[in-house]
Parts: C-alpha cells; structure tokens; sequence
C-alpha cells in the first residue's frame, strides 16, 4: 500500500531550497507503486507534479495537487554487441551515480554529463546537455506509464520530440506520462567529445583523454562555475540560450563585437549568461534571490527565498534582455503551482 502524505513539505525535495508544501506526496520505490496510486484514482491528469531531484523546478508557496516522488532503483544491460551496450536504468536512479558507473564499466557517451543534479528519469525528460552532448545522443528507448490509458508505454527516441532541453514529456498532452526507466545505448570503444573549448583546453595541459579524466575534469570545469545547490539553492541553468535569426544575430553583432555565438541547425545561438551579465544583473540581488556572480546564467536562494520572488527576478532578467537586445530568453526551469 502506497503511503500518502498530506500538507508535505518539498522542501528536501526541490534544489532551489524553496520552502513550499504540496496538498499531498507519495514517494514511488517501484512501478508497481505508480499502478496502483492510479488504479485507486489518486493519479489523475492535470493533478500531480513529478519529482526526482528537483533540480528543475521552482514551486510556488503551495502545490494543490500531488507531488509523485520517483525513488525507483535498478540498473541493467538489456543488449550488448562488440560495440555497444544498452543499459536499462531506473527513472529515481541519481544521473550522477549512473553516469559514473557507466564509465567505470567502460560504457562511453554520456561522461561529460558528469555532476548534472537530478535523476535518470529526468535526464530524459529535459534532454539535459553539456560540454557538447545531448542525453538524446544516446537515449534508444523511454518507458513511461500513461495515467489516462493505464498502461505501461515505450517511446523510440524518434517518438520522444527531441529538441534543445525540449522532449514530448515537457509538454500539456506529455504530463500524462510518467516515466519510469530509461535505456542508453553506450559505445564500447571511447570517442570523446571536446567541442567545448573550456574541456579540450584543460586536457591538453596534459590531463589523460581517457573517459575517466574527461569526467573528472568535467566535474572540476562545472562546480568551479556553478554552485553546488546543498551549498546555494539553485535549479542550475536558469534560462535556455536564445536561437536567432541570421539577420538579427549580424546586427548584434554590428552592435556588440565580443558577442559569443554559435550556429546551429535552427539559426545562430546566443549565450543568454552573456546577454544578462551585460544588462548587469551578475551578482545582483533581488528580495531574497538573486544571480550567482560566476555565472549570469544560474539564480540562486540567498536565504529563505520564495517561489514568488524568483519568479519575479526571472521576469525582470528578461525584460531587460529584451529591452536592450530585443531578444527573448526562456525559462529552462519549470513553475509548478502558480497561476497561470
């Protein structure tokens, strides 16, 4: 029998360190624990939130619904060949954990996504990235258990609507779903991956290139930007690098020589740290909240902070990114509870 709490604290469930409550939280260990909150009519469309770190999330004071914790465990190779491995994990399995076990079994893609908060199931929820890899790089398969139709459902990486932190799970008819586990096909044979000038730079001052010291030196690379949440709530990258235009992107440019970019299938991307640091919001405060002084793009809890308050500190940050820039930025983290 599934346990359910009323009038939960999320505190210890959301990175950011917000203080908020839902009206009811139930921690999944299993599927079977999901079957049957939605056999019993607890589970409903529209009426739950899932959680696994939180890392992702901002929540107003209080969420009327439920809060669905994923804590399933499990990890296992499904198939395997002279190159590659599949590896099923569960959806409440920590990324972290899983991506330094896979590279300790010698299993290669997803090692410079080392020290990314949250878990598996989530990873393929956001399509998280970094350093220049993508989880739909390597995601073959989804599982997902479909409340309206009460059954358990696999999605082909094709079927997932994979796009930049962007997934079918993301979306209105999406939330239906819950995911539940999630397989990565991983090569054998290591090919690292270091378009990011940050990594290919420390590893040429000597460092292995091994996948082991690719890691290692990812991990090194980010918590030397980002602040660690048990240390400074925070969701991580706050806002998504904004996608333009080739003719507005060379008036930027016009505009703003040192502007850093990249192009992309969909047009030029820009860095939205870049854009909001030069509208000087880089460690500036607002109410109890405010942006992390290494880095423009992450926001952060300066104690005792609201959902309320970052909401309104995100509102403000890209008002004036688009009043200077005329570009837009978007949240990359996710509101739960507020109106609309």
């Amino acid at each position: 029998m599934v346990s359910i709490a009323s009038d939960a604290s999320l505190l210890k469930y959301n990175t950011f360190g917000i203080d908020c409550r839902a009206k009811e939280l139930a921690v999944m260990t299993k599927v079977e624990d999901v079957v049957e909150l939605s056999q019993s009519g607890k589970l409903t469309e529209g009426g739950y939130v899932v959680i696994g770190q939180g890392s992702n999330l901002v929540f107003a004071e209080r969420y009327e619904g439920l809060a669905l914790v994923m804590e399933n465990k499990g990890v296992r190779v499904t198939d395997e060949d002279e190159e590659t491995v599949t590896v099923e994990a569960a959806a409440g399995e920590v990324w972290d954990e899983f991506v330094k076990r896979c590279v300790g079994n010698g299993w290669h893609g997803i090692e410079n996504l080392t020290a990314i908060p949250g878990t598996v199931g989530a990873s393929a929820v956001q399509n998280i990235g970094a350093y220049g890899v993508e989880a739909k790089d390597m995601i073959e398969s989804v599982s997902a258990y479909d409340v309206r139709e009460k059954k358990i459902v696999e999605f082909g990486n094709a079927e997932c609507g994979y796009g930049y932190r962007e997934s079918r799970f993301k979306h209105a008819e999406g939330k239906r779903y819950v995911v539940t586990s999630v397989r990565y096909r991983l090569k054998k044979r290591y090919e690292p991956v270091l378009t990011y000038k940050a990594l290919a730079d420390e590893l040429r001052e000597g460092v292995g290139r091994d996948a082991q010291s690719v890691s290692g030196t990812v991990e090194r690379i980010r918590w030397s930007k980002l602040p660690k949440p048990e240390e400074l709530g925070n969701a991580g990258s706050f806002f998504k690098n904004p996608v333009v235009g080739k003719e507005k992107y060379e008036e930027l440019k016009r505009e703003n020589p040192d502007m850093p970019a990249h192009e992309t299938e969909e047009g030029m991307k820009l860095a939205a740290g870049w854009l909001i640091d030069r509208c000087g919001w880089k460690g500036r405060t607002m109410g109890r909240c405010g942006v992390y002084e290494k880095q423009a793009l992450v926001l952060v809890n300066r104690g005792g902070c609201s959902g309320e308050e970052v909401r309104e500190l995100a509102r403000t940050v890209a008002k004036d990114v688009r009043e200077r820039f005329g570009v837009e930025i978007e949240c990359e983290a996710e509101f739960v509870g507020f109106d609309k």
